[in-house]
């Protein structure tokens, strides 16, 4: 595998653990909104990733005659976890009951969502300054 081919892979997980915080921000953002465009509280948003083909770039198809797997995101979906419901009968959004539906984000699962994306992130970051190192120490070795 080429140095370059590591650099493209590090990209590529740190441009699919941005939008994976960028996701979990938005979800803190939204985690007391009941009412939405659609109708109803918000609903989580949740990330997939596959795996990727870094091929599909085509300077890099063009380049490389090898395969270079990454990763990207598949889609934000929306969760299909159930609401919280919470007796609240003055609220303005509550129902005939009196029953206030609150959007199906955890703080803790999004805090821990959101440090494992930031790990990641930073791994990644540490794979790229350490190929780079390499190349470095690598042309060095030629003079």
């Amino acid at each position: 595998m080429s140095i370059l081919n590591v650099l493209k892979i590090g990209a590529s997980a740190m441009k699919a653990q941005r939008i994976r915080m960028e996701t979990t921000a938005t979800n803190l953002a939204n985690m007391h909104t009941t009412r939405t465009e659609e109708g109803g509280p918000y609903k989580k948003k949740e990330v997939t990733f596959i795996p990727a083909d870094v091929n599909e770039a085509k300077e890099f198809g063009r380049m490389f005659s090898e395969r270079v797997e990454g990763v990207k995101v598949e889609g934000v979906n929306a969760s299909t976890k159930p609401f919280e419901k919470v007796f609240d009968p003055a609220h303005p959004d509550a129902d005939k009951e009196g029953y206030v539906s609150f959007p199906n984000v955890n703080l803790m699962e999004e805090m821990a969502d959101m440090m494992a994306a930031t790990r990641a992130y930073e791994a990644n970051i540490n794979v790229v300054n350490t190929t780079k190192d390499m190349f470095i120490k690598s042309l060095e070795i030629g003079k």
